[in-house]
């Protein structure tokens, strides 16, 4: 597996601990809908919560989630109507990224919540 992907799965290790301390359900990893996927469903308080997990080796290029686009952000939302309809939930849904730069020198995990809005 090649180094990024390893990295992207550690991420996404961390995010589900760290929301689970949080207090967090996690109701699905890698949800698949069509060609998009949702890294981590999660409920809380009532509010079904998108988590997409950014994780990079170095903050150099950029923050984790800056590397979320409006493209990507349609595709999650997609995915979520049809998780929720599937599902025949009545409830909010609310998109987090949860920014992970992990390297030799420790692990910074910064959780946004409401990071972006329905389109």
């Amino acid at each position: 597996m090649a180094e990024h992907n390893t990295l992207g799965k550690e991420g996404e290790k961390l995010a589900t601990d760290f929301l689970l301390k949080l207090g967090y359900e996690v109701l699905e990893k890698n949800y698949r809908y069509l060609k998009s996927e949702i890294d981590i469903i999660a409920q809380k308080e009532g509010t079904v919560i998108v988590v997409e997990v950014k994780t990079r080796s170095t903050p150099d290029f950029g923050n984790p989630q800056d590397f979320v686009k409006p493209k990507q952000i349609q595709s999650l939302v997609k995915a979520i109507d049809h998780y929720v309809t599937e599902n025949d939930l009545d409830v909010e849904v609310r998109f987090d990224i949860i920014a992970i730069i992990k390297n030799k020198l420790g692990t910074r995990i910064e959780h946004l919540e409401d990071a972006f809005y329905h389109f």
